[in-house]
Formats: structure tokens, C-alpha cells, sequence
């Protein structure tokens, strides 16, 4: 019945999805299989997209021609650049999405691509012939043949769901696991481990009363993740909003703590570090009197509400009787209690940087089977397996990002470089060149590494290039374009910087703490009048122009820094060394350091969660 595929992609979820588009734009013929059309790129958790570190791995992924930045500026609800009052490279998109809306978008988008198609069925294991894939066996009894496989499993693989002392298996609540992958892997001589991750309870939005919460509104001019003219930036938006626990819910979630699986034995997995359970918090941050909650809408129309900040397992009771201690919460109605959910993972430690595996040929893992957490590093491991399946399959060049192109880059080389024991969620302290990874620049880094295998357009290309012509020419005008201090000076008086004496070239008064290029050009007539006549098609150029002047010294700085580090790969650690007294360590880094005790500064630089900063103490330490 059915055809041989050049790539056959398992699961319809984030991976799965960015898999599937690209195998099938570059010209395989593909094919997705899962458990359930209804839920391809359903948002299982919270219903954004974005964030710290994550916002630009989005980027990314649309700069090299993936869909998860359309799909979600098409069904974004709220945009908002975050971390603004630090450095550009810390400055991290972000969008509220409307679920239903970003699922449906996906879909469409997904069934317009000519080379894809789809069938509903449970993947229950693969074929393989002299350490080779050849296809994918399902629940309907069927084989069907494939030069290549990318497995995209999530939380399905052996899933079960943990509601106080109650167990379901299930991959998602009110959907079934997935059984039968875990063992062929296993006696083809994979190794696997359990992970966990949470979700918290969702609640009827005509039952909070908002009056009692704080409003978080998006950005006064909204941005939009895509660098295409494919998408438009919002005109409205809908606020989120955010309340406080306080000591009685911390004691009332307490009254079921010898219920939740968290503490009774039933879960023996790790769950997500940096986003613990509402339980794990109080728990380990016993001083703390109060945390953040977060009240979500899930998208235009609908009254759901997601409760950020109370991911939990606990018996459902105590759920509902702790949330209505949290101001604003006091009537709440839940539409479903938070859960846990263990499954299987695959140590990534198994692949290559292609994110093919080593065991067995043409067989590739991308998101939550490798240890990774949340939607956007799981769609840029999509993204690239489904690049590197269909360009093995036709015998072509492995497509790699390395540390210093990419964010995937990081991710990829993080997980199967030092692999992880906790699910792993991309940080911008995880990326030692992050001021050349910043999220304005992903197209200029990656547009023409994509266009040249066949993925991102010839027009997404021309956009790119003239986006380059026109920020190198501001720059060059503001390097060699001198401003008059009667101009200007009024300008430095209202951010307090002292007066010039003299015409200045407009490079050196931008560099200077409090100047923008838009006060800039209040100061200088020559500057407005060549912005004007220049009629740039984006403000992106001048974005880009300002930041290029601004933080060219860092930049230089961070290459010299990372050539040193790579010179500095061999340089031995006393084994005394006493992790506990950096106070500058996290707690994180001081635990793995103790537990693997690195030998040299290169092995400690690829343990999982050291950052670039604890390696360049140790450096100092050491007298380097």
C-alpha cells in the first residue's frame, strides 16, 4: 500500500513538524506518522513560544528557513522583547500564543507542503538490516519502508501520567503512550533512561478576578519572530497577569506532600531544574514566603487560562484548595488539574553531531528523546535532523552548526558532547559566543548557510543581503560623518553626558552610555536627512548599525576570549580544588563539578551546565 519513503518522521509534535518541512521543501519524499492528526503541534505545556535563550533559537530556526517563528507570529496573541535593561545579547523574544489557533496554523502549513504525506497510526518500532534503518513498523500491523527515519517521540515513549497516588499511561492527558520503540532500540543495543516534566493545572478565566492581580501587558510597538514578509506584527494584544503564593498556600500544598509522587517513591525520575514543580519549590526554597504565579490566557476567544508558576503532581484536591488561597484565584474553577508525566529518553551522547545515531545508520533522534526540554529546543532538533536525513539520503555534506554560529549549535554540541541526566533547556549563559548570537543577527549568520543547501529561499536570501548593504553603509556614514555640538549638546544634557567642544565623529558620541541612534538623529541634521533619503526598508538596519558601533569592542573582546579558551583546552585542575568556596558558582555547577571532578579546564567546559564564566574563574584560579 504504501510507497518507499526517503524519510519517514515519527511524532506530529514541534520536532516532528520542523522534521517533516524541511525533508519535504528540500525534495524527500516523506512521510509523518502519528498517533493522532488532531494534535500535530499541539502546545502540550504553556501556550507561548520564545523566551530567554529560546526566542532566539526561533529566530534561528526561521533564518534557516524552518516555520515554528510564522506559525507563531500568525497565532501570537502578545509579543514582548524581554531583558531589555541588559545587554543585546541577553534580549530574548517572546510570544503568547493562541494554542488552538498555532495548532491549526501548523496543520495547514504542514498540508501544503508537496513531498509530505501523513498517516494516522502508533509507531511501535523500526526494521533495520546490517545496522541500517529500513522503515517503521505500526500498531496496524503495516511495514512501511524508508531509506531514513527520524524518531520525534516526546513525552509518548513508555508515558505515564502521575495525579497524587494515581498512575496512567499516556503520552498527554487524554492521550495514550506509545509501546514498542524503547525495546527494539534497547536490543539494538541502545541505551535509555526516564525523564519527567510537569504542567500545571488550567483554570476558567470568568472565575479569576483580575482586579486583584498585576497586569503584564506586550510591547507598546510589538516585534514579530519571522524575518519574512510572510507575517504582519500584532495591532492587539491580550494582557497576561501575575499574582503571588503566600505562606497558607505553601502549608495547605504541604498537607498532600505525602501523596505526591514527588515525595512518596512513585517518581524516581529527574524533572526539569529550572522549572520545578510548585511542590519541589517550596521544598528546596523553604525561606522564600511567597513565589510568582502567572495567569496566561490561552488564546482570543477561549476563557482557559494556563497558571504559570504552579506546575504540580499533587492529588487534585489539594491543587484546587491551594490555588484558592492565591489572590485572585479564591473562586477558581479548574478545566483540569496540573500532572506529571515520566517517559523514556535516549542519552544523546549516542549520536553524532548530525543528531544521527551511531548505533544505527540513517536512524535520527531529534527533542525530548534526547533529553531535552521545551517546544523551541525541540523544533530547531527537528529542524536539523530532518536537514541531515535528507542529506544523507541523497549523498550530500552533513549540515553542522558549531558553537560559534548558532544557539543550535550549543544545544547540539551540549547534548552530545557532555549528553545530560535532567532535561536540558537552552540558557544564553550555555553560549560562550552569545554577543554574536544575539537575536537580531540569526539571519545574517544563517540565511546563506541555508539558501546554499536548498532551504531558505533566493528571496529570503535578497532580504538578507540587503539588510548587510544598507547597515554596512549607516555604519560607514556614522564612522565618518562628524555632528555639531550646538546640535548635539542639548541631547547629552537631557542623559546627563558631559558637553562636546568640538565637531565629533557620531560613532564616538554613540558609544557613549544613554545615546541612541534615535537621539541621535534629533542631533544631527546630516543623520536624519540620510535616513530619510535612504527610506530603509526595516528598522532593523538601524538597530543593527547602532548595536555593530556600540558593542564592536565586546565583540572583538569575545573572539579573543574564545580563541584563549580553546589555547587554555589542556590546562590541568588540582584535585583539591574546593568547588564550595566560588560564591560566584551556581549551585548546579558546584554539584556536577564535585560529582565528575574534572581533570583539565577542557573537560570541565563540557560538563552540562558549567558555564562559560565558571570556566573563566577556574581560569583565574589557576593563575591563567
Amino acid at each position: 500500500m504504501h510507497q518507499e519513503y526517503d524519510v519517514i518522521v515519527v511524532g506530529g509534535g514541534h520536532a516532528g513538524n520542523e522534521a517533516a518541512a524541511a525533508a519535504a521543501n528540500l525534495g524527500s519524499k516523506t512521510l509523518m506518522i502519528t498517533m493522532n492528526m488532531e494534535t500535530i503541534g499541539q502546545m502540550s505545556c504553556n501556550p507561548a513560544i520564545g523566551g530567554i535563550a529560546k526566542g532566539q533559537i526561533v529566530r534561528e530556526i526561521d533564518a534557516l528557513g524552518g516555520y515554528t517563528g510564522i506559525v507563531t507570529d500568525k497565532s501570537a496573541i502578545q509579543f514582548k522583547l524581554l531583558n531589555l535593561s541588559k545587554g543585546p545579547a541577553m534580549w530574548s523574544p517572546r510570544a503568547q500564543c493562541d494554542r488552538m489557533l498555532f495548532a491549526r496554523t501548523w496543520r495547514l502549513t504542514l498540508e501544503g507542503l508537496k513531498n509530505l504525506d501523513f498517516w494516522q497510526d502508533m509507531a511501535t518500532g523500526i526494521t533495520t538490516e546490517n545496522g541500517r534503518v529500513t522503515g517503521v513498523k505500526t500498531g496496524m500491523g503495516i511495514t512501511i519502508k524508508a531509506k531514513s527515519v527520524i524518531l520525534n517521540s516526546g513525552t509518548f515513549l513508555n508515558g505515564i501520567i502521575h495525579l497524587g497516588e494515581k498512575q496512567y499511561g499516556g503520552g498527554r492527558m487524554g492521550e495514550k503512550a506509545s509501546h514498542g520503540i524503547t525495546n527494539d532500540l534497547e536490543e539494538l543495543g541502545f541505551q535509555s533512561g526516564r525523564m519527567k516534566t510537569g504542567t500545571p493545572p488550567r483554570v476558567d478565566g470568568r472565575t479569576i478576578d483580575f482586579s486583584k492581580m498585576e497586569i503584564q501587558d506586550g510591547d507598546t510597538n510589538p516585534g514579530k519572530f519571522s524575518y519574512s514578509n510572510e507575517t504582519k506584527n500584532l495591532t492587539t494584544q491580550k494582557p497576561c497577569w501575575i499574582t503571588y503564593t503566600n505562606p497558607e498556600v505553601h502549608e495547605m500544598l504541604k498537607t498532600g506532600f505525602d501523596r505526591s509522587p514527588m515525595f512518596n517513591g512513585a517518581i524516581q525520575s529527574t524533572g526539569p531544574r529550572y522549572c520545578p514543580s510548585i511542590e519541589d519549590k517550596i521544598n528546596r526554597f523553604a525561606h522564600r514566603e511567597r513565589h510568582q504565579i502567572f495567569a496566561e490566557p490561552e488564546g482570543w476567544d477561549t476563557v482557559e487560562y494556563y497558571v504559570n508558576g504552579f506546575s504540580t503532581s499533587l492529588p487534585e484536591e489539594v491543587q484546587s484548595a491551594a490555588l484558592r488561597l492565591i489572590p485572585g484565584f479564591e473562586n477558581a474553577k479548574m478545566f483540569r488539574p496540573g500532572y506529571a508525566i515520566e517517559y523514556d529518553y535516549f542519552p544523546p551522547t549516542q549520536l553524532k553531531h548530525t543528531l544521527e545515531t551511531k548505533l544505527i545508520e540513517n536512524l535520527f533522534f531529534s527533542g525530548q528523546i534526547n533529553g531535552t526540554t521545551g517546544y523551541e529546543e525541540a523544533a530547531s532538533q527537528g529542524l536539523m535532523a530532518g536537514i541531515n536525513a535528507h542529506q544523507k539520503v541523497h549523498e550530500k555534506d552533513p549540515f553542522i552548526l558549531n558553537r560559534s554560529q548558532a544557539y543550535i549549535g550549543v544545544l547540539i554540541d551540549d547534548l552530545i558532547t557532555k549528553g545530560t541526566e535532567e532535561p536540558y533547556r537552552m540558557f544564553t549563559s550555555r553560549a560562550e559566543y552569545r554577543i554574536l548570537l544575539r537575536n537580531d543577527n540569526a539571519d545574517i549568520r544563517l540565511t546563506e548557510l541555508s539558501n546554499a543547501i536548498g532551504l531558505a529561499s533566493d528571496e529570503r536570501l535578497r532580504l538578507v543581503n540587503h539588510k548587510i548593504k544598507e547597515t554596512k553603509e549607516l555604519v560607514d556614514f556614522i564612522k565618518t560623518t562628524s555632528v555639531d555640538p550646538e546640535f548635539l549638546n542639548p541631547i547629552l544634557a537631557e542623559i546627563d553626558s558631559s558637553p562636546i567642544k568640538q565637531k565629533m565623529k557620531m560613532d564616538n558620541v554613540l558609544t557613549r552610555p544613554g545615546m541612541h541612534l534615535s537621539q541621535m538623529k534629533r542631533g544631527s541634521k546630516a543623520l536624519t536627512k540620510y535616513i530619510s533619503e535612504k527610506d530603509f526598508d526595516t528598522k532593523e538596519v538601524e538597530e543593527q548599525a547602532e548595536l555593530l558601533i556600540k558593542y564592536a569592542g565586546y565583540i572583538d573582546r569575545e573572539k579573543e576570549v574564545a580563541e584563549k579558551i580553546e589555547r587554555l583546552e589542556y590546562v590541568k585542575i588540582p584535585d583539591d580544588v574546593d568547588y564550595d568556596k566560588f560564591s560566584t558558582f551556581s549551585n548546579e555547577s558546584k554539584e556536577k563539578l564535585k560529582a565528575i571532578k574534572p581533570a583539565t579546564i577542557g573537560q570541565a567546559s563540557r560538563i552540562s551546565g558549567i558555564k562559560p564564566s565558571d570556566v573563566s574563574v577556574l581560569l583565574i584560579h589557576l593563575g591563567r
